[in-house]
This record gives C-alpha cells, sequence and structure tokens, in this order.
C-alpha cells in the first residue's frame, strides 16, 4: 500500500459524554484500547499522523505521534479539533479521523484523495451508504481562514461549513461496518464480535 502525502488528524479531543465521561481514545474493545485500533488503521495510508486530545497527554503522548490541544480550553466540538489539526500539518491534505471508529477502511486516505482531486473539491468526505460521516474527511489546509472565522462567529455545525465550500462526498462499501462509531458501552457490547476483514 502507498503511503498518501496526507496528514491524519486523530479526533480525540471529545468529553465522551455518552461514554460516561470517559476518554473515548482509551476505551478498551476487543482487548485494545479504541485509539490503537484506530492508528493501526491509518498508519500504514498516511505520511504523518497527530492526535488532537484535550486531556490524557501523557498517554497519547507514550503512542508516538504528535500530541495538540485545541487553542481554546474546554471541549468545543470536532470544528475546533479540525482547525487545530489544519494549523499543524505539514501537508497540503489533512484527514480527520474519530478516536471511536476502529474499523477504518485500508484504503480511506486513497479514496477520499483521490475523490478530491478527481473533482476538484476542496473537501472529501466519507458517505457509509446511509449517511454521510462528516468527521471521516479529507481537507485542503487552504480552508483554514475560512474555519477560523466560522468558528470565531460561534458556530459549531460541521456540515453547514462543509456546504460553504466545494464538497466531493465517497460513497465507501460495507460502510456501515467500517464506519461504526462506538459512542456508548452498548455500542461496545453490541460490536464485540471480530472486525470484519
Amino acid at each position: 500500500m502507498t503511503k498518501q502525502r496526507v496528514t491524519a488528524v486523530v479526533l480525540a479531543g471529545g468529553r465522551g459524554q455518552r461514554m460516561g465521561g470517559q476518554d473515548k481514545g482509551w476505551v478498551i474493545f476487543r482487548e485494545k484500547p479504541m485509539i490503537q485500533h484506530v492508528l493501526e488503521q491509518i498508519e500504514p495510508q498516511v505520511d504523518h499522523i497527530i492526535i488532537n486530545a484535550n486531556r490524557s497527554f501523557e498517554r497519547y503522548q507514550a503512542l508516538g505521534h504528535p500530541v495538540i490541544e485545541d487553542g481554546v480550553e474546554g471541549f468545543h466540538g470536532p470544528l475546533m479539533g479540525m482547525l487545530t489539526g489544519l494549523k499543524h500539518s505539514a501537508n497540503d491534505w489533512v484527514l480527520f479521523v474519530p478516536c471511536d471508529t476502529p474499523a477504518l477502511p485500508s484504503d480511506l486516505a486513497e479514496q477520499l484523495l483521490n475523490a478530491a482531486k478527481e473533482s476538484g473539491a476542496d473537501i472529501a468526505v466519507a458517505h457509509d451508504g446511509e449517511r454521510l460521516q462528516p468527521v471521516i474527511a479529507l481537507l485542503h489546509k487552504s480552508l483554514l481562514p475560512s474555519l477560523e472565522v466560522w468558528l470565531e462567529e460561534g458556530k459549531r455545525k460541521i456540515d453547514r461549513w462543509f456546504m460553504q465550500h466545494k464538497m466531493v462526498v465517497v460513497p465507501f462499501e460495507h460502510g456501515q461496518e467500517v464506519f461504526m462509531n462506538l459512542n456508548t458501552p452498548v455500542d461496545l457490547k453490541q460490536n464485540e464480535s471480530p472486525l470484519c476483514a
């Protein structure tokens, strides 16, 4: 597999409210922390990884990738994590994935990058066959000023910000399996069977 010239940012900066306030990256799923599953899926695909976290810094740093926190104290949602990632990326393209999607496709970066380049889009967003997955997206670094203004105005809706720009939607086979999002203890229990190949 060819590594793409892409920086991946793992979004691990949320409150984890539906997981009882736990830091979701460190919730154990199939004998490993969820962040470890995500990194194993993403590391072969990109040439640089950053972890965006707002707590558990030393634990995340021990994973061997730079850890950056949001510039504004507190938990301000995934768009703030995206802003932080765009600011710190050395590459023009930045792939964002949440820390609670342990079965990401092995060609995620490649498919999103190809779709963005072919369509001339600044944003490529994954689609699972039923719905858009807005926090699984590839963004061009040139979007940074627009996102700064959006957040300064107090806006937080990802999909509405995406709609301000040229965006391509990228459907994935077995999307509901590969983009399974584990938000609650019930989700963890229901998905304990082995990951799809």
